[in-house]
């Protein structure tokens, strides 16, 4: 079985207890980055599995074939990032892609996700939205990127890195206008700050201070 595990995107407190369980009864663990994953195991006394897989960006085909390998020897394997959901803007559907095309069953333990804590605290309707990840960095694709929301009804959801946040916002005020928005940043975190206000509101005030912490970018659709 290939489990698929969500981690915590900043309180530990959100580990589920099924996810703990699961990482405890694998006999490997493939994941983003090991030192980090090794840290929250420690972190909850769970002892390290008889083997641990770098499965990142960039040596995907490799460490994939490894745990297909595993799979077919019959070995259960979880697979998960640093923190949400794997292959959520994170390595992981390959693997999947892979693992249910050679018919090996999968399960999905479900967890914290940065997509739907923004959402939610972002007060902007919730009935219907989409998630583009992250988006393009050079202005004229960035612009390109928000015209093609333009006449979406549906509330519109990205990451940025925080030293994107400001030109970021200031292409969605220029294309999208006066549309309402929420900047969520550190979700579940100690420090975690959500602002609320329209898009130009929230690009002025990105370009007056300095942005700390992940963030995640909350737009309202079309109306």
């Amino acid at each position: 079985m290939l489990y698929i595990i969500a981690t915590p995107i900043g309180n530990l407190g959100d580990m589920s207890a099924r996810a703990l369980d699961t990482l405890r009864a694998c006999a490997a663990i493939a994941c983003e980055d090991t030192r980090r994953t090794w840290a929250l195991l420690s972190h909850f006394g769970i002892p390290r599995p008889a083997e641990m897989i770098s499965y990142r960006e960039g040596a995907e085909e490799r460490a994939g074939a490894r745990i297909l390998a595993l799979l077919a020897q019959g070995a259960d394997v979880a697979l998960c990032s640093d923190g949400g959901y794997p292959s959520v803007s994170d390595p992981g559907f390959r693997l999947i892609r892979d693992a249910i095309a050679h018919g090996f069953a999968l399960s999905v333990i479900p967890g914290a996700s940065a997509v739907n804590v923004a959402l939610v605290a972002s007060g902007l309707p919730t009935s219907s939205w989409t998630f583009k990840g992250f988006p393009p960095r050079k202005p004229g694709a960035l612009r390109r990127f928000f015209a093609d929301e333009k006449q979406s009804p549906h509330t519109l959801i990205l990451f940025e890195s925080p030293f994107r946040v400001a030109p970021t916002l200031a292409a969605a005020a220029e294309v999208l206008g006066e549309r309402g928005a929420a900047l969520c940043l550190e979700l579940t975190k100690l420090h975690e700050k959500i602002i609320r206000g329209s898009l130009p509101e929230l690009a002025a005030q990105a370009a007056a201070a300095p942005i700390k912490g992940e963030a995640t970018i909350v737009i309202a659709g079309f109306r």
